[in-house]
């Protein structure tokens, strides 16, 4: 035992008494937990100038190792969705770009008559003894077919297509101010911008070279020779849909329309005669083209008339009217040596219907 001026469990090596300073020598107070430490006392200074209590409670420490795991999550996750837009930009194996669109092949065929245009005063005597006896008026006659999915695209897509198409085709030839040659914005607007060029060097400078011809994109006529004497054209074809490839739909229209002329400016009692038109258009459709309500056209082949074989038809259509004979002699020359125009053609206006 100790003396008597010794606690009961003795001195420790140091001279403090037994489970003094070793009782507490695990804990370790450094900065940082004293700096964490939500309870800060007052010094004595403080204490009695201020009369506050002992202890006075500290805001809340940051917590740093808390606050950098958050930090860093933050990060990841906003770097994981920039990765992730970025590579739906650029991943290397997303469809290529959209096709450029392929340029308007042209054909257009002036029908010549045989003898002096036949007319009357009597429109609808005109059609009667005509083979476009049965044919419908106007819109009427671009009648759509029967509507079926493709093994790529819905129904929904392909009726589109054919609407769209069918639009074209009354904007281009039934429209008495595209007809006239006072607009042509309703044919554009339903073009594929791609097509813009070349339908507007088209309409700058028409040219017979299977390009460039603007009686490929529309019906037009020469408005200083001739007007509509009757403004419901009668029409009959055909509209087909299908498709072409996996990402385009293709619609076919085949149609022959029958116009009313009668010179410009001549009045209601003027001799009105009949100019044919038979028109194949091949139109295709992109996804994008559906969802705006445009296409591209593709081919035209155009047959036309009564018109001289000695007037290019490229620009407009200057028709043979009532009582007016074709010129004698057969097509305009062209110089084969020209490797931008294509070899004048021309046909005979058959005028009896088909057996």
């Amino acid at each position: 035992m100790g003396g008597p001026g010794e606690p009961p469990e003795g001195t420790t090596p140091e001279g403090a008494p037994g489970g003094g300073e070793d009782e507490y020598r695990s804990v370790v107070f450094d900065e940082s937990f004293v700096r964490a430490a939500r309870l800060q006392e007052f010094s004595a200074q403080e204490r009695i100038s201020d009369h506050a209590p002992a202890v006075r409670r500290r805001p809340a420490a940051l917590r740093r190792g808390l606050s950098r795991q958050v930090l860093l999550l933050v990060l990841l996750i906003a770097f994981a969705f920039s990765t992730a837009i970025y590579m739906g930009f650029r991943h290397p194996y997303q469809k290529p770009g959209a096709r450029p669109a392929q340029p308007l092949r042209t054909t257009v065929i002036p029908l010549a008559p045989r003898s002096a245009v036949p007319g009357s005063a009597d429109t609808e005597a005109l059609y009667a003894h005509s083979p476009a006896a049965g044919f419908r008026y106007g819109a009427e006659g671009f009648t759509l077919p029967g509507v079926r999915r493709t093994a790529h695209f819905a129904e929904s897509q392909v009726l589109s297509a054919l609407t769209t198409a069918k639009d074209y085709l009354v904007d281009s030839a039934l429209d008495p101010e595209v007809l006239a040659g006072a607009t042509v914005r309703p044919v554009r607007t339903l073009l594929d911008p791609r097509q813009s060029a070349q339908f507007d060097r088209s309409l700058a400078h028409p040219a017979a070279d299977g390009r460039h011809a603007v009686t490929g994109w529309l019906i037009r006529f020469d408005p200083a020779r001739a007007e509509l004497a009757d403004r419901r054209v009668r029409v009959r074809g055909t509209l087909r849909a299908a498709e072409a490839a996996s990402d385009t739909l293709e619609v076919v229209a085949d149609h022959t329309l029958v116009y009313a002329l009668r010179p410009t400016g001549s009045g209601a009692g003027a001799k009105a005669s009949l100019f044919t038109v038979r028109r194949e258009l091949t139109f295709r459709f992109d996804r994008g083209d559906l969802r705006v309500h445009q296409t591209e056209l593709a081919t035209a082949s155009v047959q036309a008339g009564p018109l001289s074989c000695a007037e290019d038809p490229s620009g407009r259509f200057v028709p043979l009217l009532a009582g007016q004979s074709p010129a004698p002699g057969g097509p305009a020359g062209t110089n084969p040596y020209a490797t931008d125009a294509a070899t004048a053609v021309c046909g005979t206006l058959a005028t009896a219907p088909p057996r």
